[in-house]
């Protein structure tokens, strides 16, 4: 009973952070794995700003009001993210 009680806790846990992850491949393609590249050397080294630079940006690059050569490129990019999904972006990439 206990056994199984802790196999259900564990699961049900790594189902919960495994939810909540965003996919940044599609991302990493141009950015690179660790955000250390210029996308198409053109943009900045995401890796180097700040979680509040990179929160600006991609809530700028959703709405419209961010973004110079890319622009276009990257609201699409942005368009399916969620509040929540820029944060954990931000806090994982940005800049400690």
């Amino acid at each position: 009973m206990i056994k199984t009680s802790i196999i259900t806790i564990a699961t049900l846990g790594l189902l919960s952070v495994t939810a909540s992850a965003v996919d940044t491949k599609a991302c990493a393609g141009c950015h690179g794995a660790n955000f250390e590249k210029k996308a198409l050397n053109k943009s900045k080294i995401v890796k180097d700003l700040t979680a509040d630079e990179i929160t600006k940006a991609l809530k700028g690059y959703k709405d419209g009001s961010y973004g110079g050569a890319m622009k276009s490129v990257m609201k699409g990019q942005v368009a399916k993210l969620s509040d929540a999904d820029i944060k954990e972006i931000a806090d994982k990439f940005g800049k400690k």
